[in-house]
């Protein structure tokens, strides 16, 4: 509930009576189990990038073919996007503008660096085209990923399989028939 409050007011603009308000509970009663706001949104930018590395530990991110590593990433981080919307979306929109939000920031860098290393290693084996700056390639295919918290509506039928495949067709094999 706090990053969906956080979401919709800003971080900034959040107050403990706002998230006490919005779980029909008390300001002490929200104290009882976190010392403050800044812990809400420590917790809820964790729960985000621990599901994302998550994915990066799952058997086909570490074995077969890196563009294959890559792929199964790429799925990964937009079951996590779907599943966890709210943080991600939270995530996504951090600044570093506190210690919390900087720290996100860091392990949001380490996740894209592993991105592209993948891509490196696709080179290598010559499945990736080697033309390509696997910096650039990585925050590419990870914009695609991002902006689907822009656009994605759960109640309107596409799973995140459904998205997860048309990404992956669009990424890896282009727009050409």
């Amino acid at each position: 509930m706090a990053a969906r409050v956080f979401n919709e007011r800003g971080y900034d603009g959040t107050s403990m009576e706002d998230l006490a308000r919005a779980l029909g509970v008390t300001k002490s009663a929200i104290y009882h189990h976190v010392s403050g706001k800044t812990e809400l949104l420590r917790q809820s930018l964790d729960l985000a990038m621990d599901a994302l590395f998550a994915v990066t530990r799952e058997e086909g991110a570490t074995r077969g073919p890196a563009a294959d590593r890559l792929d199964h990433v790429l799925r990964g981080s937009v079951r996590v996007l779907v599943e966890e919307l709210p943080h991600v979306t939270l995530l996504l929109r951090v600044r570093g503008n506190t210690e919390v939000e900087k720290r996100a920031l860091e392990r949001r860098r380490e996740f894209d660096h592993h991105i592209a290393d993948l891509v490196r290693e696709g080179i290598v084996d010559g499945d990736i085209r080697s033309d390509i700056d696997p910096a650039i390639a990585s925050r590419l295919l990870f914009g695609m990923v991002n902006s689907i918290v822009e656009w994605y509506k759960p109640d309107r039928g596409l799973t995140a399989e459904e998205v997860a495949d048309a990404l992956s067709a669009i990424a890896f094999r282009g727009l050409h028939s």
